[in-house]
């Protein structure tokens, strides 16, 4: 028997465990076999892991790639040739994009620029404002992996619904199966500060921090935990970025809510002393915190309220995150950066510094998010029969990103410029192409697909 790839003299990872000297082979875009090197079948395609890690692909369940209308930030194409670049198989898609995907029209247009220009698989979330509700079960219908409502103010200033809304939102995507995601901040205590600092004349990039205070998040997550409660509704708390509302979500697991969370890199790596090194290029929303929250939220994803790893990549042009004047008015400047090219350079680093060990990165960076939203065993599991998606890591590679314009976004700003890592992709196949490898994209554009979901 011949197969068209097959990976040998690798360490195989999944959360359950590592084989060395192992590998994978692949026949028509799935996984046949996972196994010992010396056992696997012959094939069209030998690729050589030099004795790297083998994962399974890494899933980034929080990109705004801009497309449509957008796409001077980013598109498409150039979001998942980032993804590609960095280890990733599988990214979903934002919804405040212009339009706004709000209606299944829009949805099916987004799906449609993906199909003609993604490197990697992809999917999309909906919004859910107080003008689409009645429509919630058409979008359902056309196909989005799950739904989001921005609480407070964010880029795109995508109105929140009102709080009976919101209820009567979780009740009918309740009925659908799927998941609906919050941005969770307290938008009347967020409007309340910054009004007040700007008229205070407080305009450092540390004040856009402390404007949104740790309260406008926990109360966030308290109050929609418990109208989660009340409805049975399944929920996700993107970019958890403090202890507090960590554990938050944690009380919420406590009482049987069905509730999953996720952090980023970056939230992870600085604290909000960034903000005082490196100015606007570093400002976020939710902003990164201070060292006691950033150890408390360290405690919860070691403790399991932090489901899964994502980045929130938001790609701006150098003016609109005021790069040239990175300590100016930081109410002129634009929040978010891109990750998805040190996302696994970072994991990887706190698996050499020991804050927990492949096997739980595997969990939290691939299986678990593909689980959290419907796309598991397909995508996350290296299972015999699902999608070949593999990322292959040097983990010991030392290397410091001194130049964010060698990164394959439209737009690299990125407080993650100058850092030093231990750790790298080298390889990414997405059901069984080769899509990057030494150092290069080379994988086709529009080779990409939608992913599609179980909710059952």
């Amino acid at each position: 028997m011949t197969v068209d790839l097959v990976v040998r003299n690798c360490t195989v990872v999944t959360p359950a465990g590592r084989t060395p000297d192992a590998g994978v082979a692949v026949e028509d875009g799935t996984i046949v076999a996972v196994g010992r090197s010396d056992r696997l079948p012959d094939a069209d395609r030998v690729v050589d892991a030099d004795g790297n890690v083998l994962v399974p692909g890494i899933v980034d369940g929080h990109i705004h790639n801009r497309e449509p209308g957008l796409e001077y930030k980013e598109d498409w194409e150039s979001a998942t040739r980032a993804a590609a670049a960095g280890g990733v198989t599988t990214v979903v898609g934002m919804p405040n994009t212009d339009p706004v995907i709000d209606r299944p029209e829009h949805l099916e247009l987004k799906f449609e620029r993906g199909e003609a220009s993604a490197h990697v698989d992809f999917q999309s979330y909906a919004v859910v404002t107080s003008e689409n509700i009645a429509q919630i079960p058409a979008i359902d219908e056309a196909g989005a992996l799950g739904f989001k409502i921005f609480l407070g103010s964010t880029v795109g200033d995508v109105p929140p619904p009102n709080d009976g809304e919101i209820l009567e939102a979780m009740e009918r995507i309740g009925e659908t199966g799927k998941r609906l995601g919050f941005h969770e901040e307290n938008g009347e205590i967020i409007d309340h500060y910054t009004e007040q600092f700007q008229a205070e004349g407080r305009n450092e990039p540390i004040d856009h921090s402390h404007s949104r205070p740790v309260i406008a998040e926990q109360e966030a997550v308290e109050r929609m935990l418990t109208f989660a409660e009340e409805t049975d509704a399944k929920i996700h708390m993107f970019h958890v970025s403090s202890g507090s509302a960590a554990e938050a979500v944690a009380r919420g697991k406590a009482r049987g809510i069905d509730v999953t969370a996720e952090t980023c890199p970056h939230y992870l790596w600085f604290t909000e002393e960034v903000m005082r090194e490196k100015g606007n290029v570093a400002r976020v929303q939710p902003p990164i915190r201070d060292a006691d929250e950033q150890d408390r939220l360290w405690d919860a994803l070691e403790d399991g309220a932090i489901d899964s790893i994502a980045t929130d990549h938001a790609p701006h042009t150098p003016d609109e995150k005021k790069v040239d004047d990175p300590f100016g008015n930081t109410w002129d400047a634009i929040s978010g950066f891109v990750g998805l090219e040190t996302e696994v350079p970072a994991m990887l680093s706190f698996v050499d510094q020991g804050r927990f060990s492949l096997e739980e990165w595997v969990h939290h960076h691939s299986t678990r998010p593909a689980q959290v939203w419907g796309m598991y065993p397909q995508k996350g599991s290296l299972q015999v029969g699902t999608d070949a998606d593999f990322t292959i890591v040097d983990p010991d590679a030392e290397w410091t990103l001194a130049d964010r314009e060698r990164l394959h976004s439209k737009n690299c700003v990125t407080p993650f410029e100058g850092e030093s890592f231990t750790g790298k992709a080298v390889t990414t196949v997405v059901r069984g192409a080769v899509v990057y490898e030494d150092g290069d994209v080379v994988g086709e554009s529009g080779y990409g697909t939608r992913v599609d979901v179980d909710n059952s």
